[in-house]
């Protein structure tokens, strides 16, 4: 079934590798970018086998395009699968996107149309996926600037529709959640009651900037004090989410990143100063 996920970890990026891989501090897991370490030799191989040896390890994907048209990569799946197997993963996370079309891949992870049979596709895709890893999905809703064309439903109900038909859990992006409702002029706390919070199984927490008339996630900074705020409702609510710090851009040194972790793993635990944190016999859901 896989590690145990548990607690508070971070994003690991290469110009921290040294660091992390040295640090003393409390730290329970890591997420890793696994287009960087697939079919990989070198540094990333000695990163990887350290890190795994070190923590729990997790993939979070960006290059499936599970709601695109074009078919899924056999050799991205002989890759990825032979990461999974040796992490011991119990999950994979990817996001409710597409990020290719006919062969081109688009450099970015972009939003769906919000209707039931584009929901019923990123849900049969994802189902297809979790198959053939032999493991449980995770998918992440994701930031985006405009609703493409043809939408007829709201975010919510896509995803509810599109997991439930893939029976995935949510990777919840508080970070996402806050700067999507800001954007479009939709109270902050109505967006994340209209998600599928029953089935969240992990939670990103990320930075943000303004630019251009409008919220960017960019991932460049500490934590806002807005999403702290979704975080404690969340985590009043269901209890310790295992939870991802994404610093990725404008990086601060490794340990002001764990200081944002701790700012997490305290929170946790002052909602559950007792809790028993859910273990990978749990999934699937």
């Amino acid at each position: 079934m896989g590690r145990a996920i548990s607690g508070v970890g971070v994003s690991l990026r290469r110009e921290h590798y040294d660091d992390a891989l040295s640090s003393t501090r409390l730290l329970d897991w890591v997420e890793i970018q696994p287009e960087n370490f697939m079919d990989m030799g070198g540094l990333p191989r000695s990163v990887l086998e350290r890190a795994a040896a070190k923590w729990p390890v997790i993939p979070h994907g960006v290059g499936l395009s599970l709601g695109g048209p074009d078919p899924l990569s056999r050799d991205y799946f002989r890759s990825l699968r032979t990461i999974i197997d040796e992490l011991d993963c119990p999950y994979f996370s990817e996001h409710a996107s597409f990020a290719s079309a006919h062969g081109v891949s688009l450099h970015g992870l972009y939003p769906l149309p919000f209707t039931e049979e584009a929901a019923l596709h990123l849900g049969r895709r994802t189902a297809s996926c979790a198959d053939e890893l032999g493991l449980p999905l995770l998918l992440e809703n994701i930031t985006y600037y405009g609703v493409m064309p043809g939408s007829v439903l709201a975010e919510g109900a896509f995803l509810y529709e599109a997991l439930g038909a893939a029976d995935a859990g949510l990777l919840l992006d508080l970070n996402n959640v806050y700067v999507n409702a800001k954007n479009f002029g939709v109270d902050v706390e109505t967006a994340l009651r209209s998600l599928p919070l029953s089935r969240t199984r992990q939670i990103h927490l990320a930075g943000h900037t303004f630019g251009h008339g409008r919220l960017l996630d960019d991932h460049g900074g500490r934590v806002p004090e807005p999403v702290w705020a979704l975080y404690r409702k969340v985590i009043a609510e269901l209890g310790p989410v295992p939870t991802i710090i994404e610093w990725e851009n404008r990086l601060g040194s490794f340990d002001d990143l764990l200081d944002e972790a701790d700012k997490a793993r305290a929170i946790q635990q002052e909602y559950s100063p007792e809790y028993r944190a859910p273990q990978a016999s749990a999934l699937p859901w």
